[in-house]
């Protein structure tokens, strides 16, 4: 049985046994001089160095932390994700575990929460990067997720955010996700806001982020377009496809027949194979759109997986907050 507490902080660490101790003592720092219970979860996704011997000591020392220890490296999304599930905080915040973000902020975060947000996004206005390598490349990508998804926010790779436990009860995470959950959860008709946080420069250790991730946060950001625009309704994206193709195919085919009356030879002419071949696509689409349907109805059913969120319920016996 969980025990309830007012704040959950979760800490993926990877190798970060240089910061891990001073980060520990800053949070413990800033936790202590607010008025609310607290816990500090440090999940160690798979360290090769004393990370783990480390926080296994303040583990034992120290009964505000909470330790889970990966077999193996995950990656951060599957960190994030344990520290949802094992964490009993009304509010969770989040936050990297090489310094770089200032616990000095988590006030800022639960003074925004208490104002009725569900999410909050830490912004890192001044941020402690290379430009061409890691500040120009953000800048874009945060415009593209922007665009792509609606949700407009200043720095969607910035780990420090806050969150109501209701809202990632809700939310399931897979590959680079973990970085688009205000997108995710904008689903549920939630309410985000942002703050600007210091931002500081690695003193230990070195950075985990490479090129390659970035061509994982693309895929990952057509799923995320997808689950929002078209998670319940797949036949939407699938079928229109499939129907522009089913309609280009058809229509040149007829063209080419009525040129063929008049004696024009097909034999010679690939535009006719390829009209043919774009009718057999848009089929296949349309075919794929419903057989989505029947996936899309057997997941919600068998999990008993709700098409909305409710925020509250007037009447009956007064007001019941979901």
């Amino acid at each position: 049985m969980k025990i309830q507490v007012d704040l959950s902080i979760v800490v993926p660490l990877y190798n970060e046994e240089g910061n891990v101790q001073e980060l520990y003592r800053q949070l413990r720092s800033v936790l202590d001089s607010q008025p609310c219970s607290y816990e500090i979860l440090f999940i160690n996704d798979g360290s090769t160095d004393r990370t783990a011997e480390l926080i296994r000591e303040m583990s034992s020392s120290d009964p505000h932390v909470v330790v889970v220890n990966f077999r193996r490296n995950f990656g951060q999304t599957a960190a994030m994700s344990a520290g949802f599930d094992y964490s009993c905080g009304e509010v969770i915040v989040t936050m990297d575990g090489d310094l770089q973000n200032d616990p000095a902020d988590i006030p800022k975060f639960l003074e925004k929460i208490s104002e009725g947000n569900d999410v909050v996004a830490g912004w890192r206005l001044k941020r402690q990067d290379p430009f061409l390598s890691r500040r120009l490349p953000s800048m874009i990508a945060n415009w593209i997720i922007s665009l792509i998804t609606g949700v407009k926010l200043h720095d969607y790779g910035c780990t420090l955010k806050a969150f109501k436990k209701d809202v990632v009860d809700n939310i399931r995470l897979y590959g680079e996700m973990h970085r688009f959950i205000p997108a995710v959860a904008s689903a549920m008709g939630i309410s985000i806001a942002e703050v600007p946080v210091n931002h500081r420069p690695r003193r230990h250790g070195r950075s985990k982020y490479g090129i390659s991730r970035t061509f994982r946060v693309i895929l990952d950001l057509i799923t995320v377009k997808f689950m929002l625009s078209y998670a319940n309704r797949p036949i939407h994206i699938f079928g229109f496809i499939g129907m522009i193709a089913f309609a280009l195919g058809s229509v040149v085919s007829l063209v080419l027949i009525i040129q063929r009356l008049y004696g024009k030879a097909l034999s010679d002419r690939p535009l006719f194979l390829l009209s043919i071949i774009m009718v057999l696509i848009g089929i296949q689409f349309i075919t794929f759109g419903l057989i989505s349907e029947l996936q899309i109805r057997t997941y919600h059913e068998s999990q008993k997986k709700p098409i909305y969120y409710v925020k509250e319920v007037l009447g009956r016996d007064g007001l019941e907050t979901v």
